[in-house]
């Protein structure tokens, strides 16, 4: 199911262009447009799913995809043996900027916690 007024949607629709790197049946993998590393790869469900915080129990599958395909992008990207760090912004306050759930993959230098 698509929402023809997301961003992402539009993306998994050929709509909107993208620097795809990553595809599966059910999950696409594009480059940030505003990368926070030297790779940052965003990896999403080809459905519209709002959030994890919106995910039914139902969609544990599809996470699992998710970050199957994450690990994939970052093998594919060279960052397997080097590390990498997979995040998954939630909601207004914990930083999701696209309301469509997506795994961020960065890598490519040191990415300590805390940042600074």
């Amino acid at each position: 199911m698509q929402d023809p007024n997301c961003l992402f949607c539009r993306i998994v629709a050929g709509e909107i262009p993208a620097d795809i790197v990553h595809e599966t049946e059910r999950t696409i993998s594009f480059r940030d447009i505003a990368p926070k590393a030297p790779v940052h790869v965003l990896v999403i469900p080809r459905d519209h799913v709002v959030s994890l915080g919106e995910a039914g129990d139902d969609h544990g599958p599809l996470f699992g995809e998710l970050m199957l395909a994450a690990r994939d992008v970052a093998a594919k990207e060279g960052l397997s043996d080097s590390g990498f760090r997979t995040v998954l912004n939630t909601g207004a306050d914990g930083g999701q900027e696209v309301m469509h759930v997506h795994a961020h993959v960065l890598g490519g230098r040191s990415l300590t916690w805390p940042p600074g």
